[in-house]
């Protein structure tokens, strides 16, 4: 007979995550209105007390490209003020065990969040950004994949001499939207690559909504074959085709721990229009239509992991809460069904029964838990075609 224990067909599957947020940077930076300084602090905030210790801040990249990240600066100098801190305290957060994150996808960048951290203000851990398409890669960093590869290994070592950690990100895994499709062996390869030249973990990156369940079990299977440390690997995905739940459990099947998100699954690709006039970004989206386009959930992932039992460190209900109100800054219906229709709950809803059900098998001579008719057999009784 086949085993009904899950653990016992995913026995890698993890009985803890960790969930970081990338709302403010990655899921900010394809609004096409500039979300003011006000909000992304509030969000900051108030994800890190809802239990974020891994929380992406900024990006430092040419604000000219980019404007919705102007004030990367006077975030991190928030994060890192007496204030801030005393807060946390409050809280009873750790401030210790936090951890901010900014983009730094150029060496201009990295140079200047080691000036930041000279000043006392700045990351803790920065992304660098490998395609292994390399017209995928070009377009984000506007060189060739042996230039940068150099230059990776240039800003590790500046990196590590400054005291900063390096996550070196790996993307078009499962294709790209510009040269079709990939191997998922030259992805492992490039993780690989990354860990050679000192980079401190490294993020799998599904950036176009690619991945299928199948091939995202077979992915992370070879890579923890090849690397089994799974605090190295960080899975990351995009929607475009509501298939980003299923892969996120075919992450936990191949044994990934680490995940990030965002509140009501915003993010995309850069901007190239905010507020009244259009901006660099990117260049042109590689999609049609915006309404379909974002990362993972961070409200339904935690419901779904929440509801498998599997520990994460997070208020589910206050982030559900903060799904919410992220739908007002924003404007509009996010992609949370979550946030909308909340949890599944045990003790279910009674406000929606209808009354006289006690009555009605009480005239019927029904017991209060009688689900069948008396005379019936304890156990069902199959015929022989049906048995197993």
């Amino acid at each position: 007979m086949s085993t009904h224990d899950y653990r016992e067909l995913f026995p890698r599957m993890p009985h803890k995550v960790t969930i970081g947020d990338i709302t403010v940077r990655d899921g900010f930076q394809h609004e096409e209105k500039f979300i003011s300084t006000a909000a992304k602090k509030y969000y900051l905030e108030e994800l890190i007390f809802a239990g974020c210790r891994f929380i992406e801040v900024t990006n430092l990249g040419n604000a000219y490209l980019m404007p919705q990240f102007a004030d990367a600066e006077e975030l991190l100098t928030h994060l890192r003020s007496e204030r801030f801190k005393t807060k946390c305290a409050r809280k009873g957060v750790a401030y210790e065990d936090l951890c901010f994150t900014a983009i730094t996808i150029r060496e201009s960048a990295v140079d200047r969040a080691i000036r930041l951290k000279e000043k006392g203000i700045g990351p803790d851990r920065v992304v660098m950004m490998v395609s292994t398409e390399e017209e995928h890669h070009f377009a984000n960093s506007g060189t060739t994949l042996p230039d940068y590869w150099a230059e990776a290994e240039r800003c590790v070592a500046k990196c590590r001499d400054a005291g900063i950690q390096v996550c070196g990100t790996v993307s078009t895994i499962w294709g790209s939207p510009i040269g079709g499709a990939t191997r998922l062996e030259d992805a492992v390869e490039f993780s690989k690559r990354w860990l050679q030249i000192g980079a401190h973990d490294i993020e799998h990156a599904d950036h176009d909504g690619s991945a299928s369940a199948p091939e995202v079990y077979r992915y992370y299977s070879m890579i923890l074959d090849a690397m089994p440390d799974t605090r190295l690997h960080i899975a990351h995905f995009h929607e475009t085709k509501r298939m980003a739940s299923a892969s996120v459990l075919a992450c936990l099947q191949a044994g990934v721990t680490n995940f990030e998100a965002t509140l009501g699954g915003l993010g995309g690709q850069p901007a190239n229009f905010l507020d009244d006039c259009p901006v660099p970004g990117t260049g042109d989206y590689y999609y049609e239509d915006p309404r379909y386009v974002g990362l993972v959930c961070l409200e339904d992932t935690l419901v779904q992991i929440d509801e498998m039992g599997i520990a994460h460190g997070w208020d589910v209900d206050r982030v559900l809460w903060l799904g919410r109100q992220m739908e007002r800054t924003i404007g509009r219906r996010l992609r949370s069904e979550a946030a909308i229709n909340g949890r599944t709950l045990k003790e279910g809803h009674r406000h929606f029964a209808r009354p006289g059900l006690a009555k009605r098998k009480a005239s019927l001579g029904e017991t209060p838990t009688q689900a069948f008719p008396t005379g019936w057999s304890e156990k069902a009784v199959l015929p022989e075609k049906y048995g197993a």
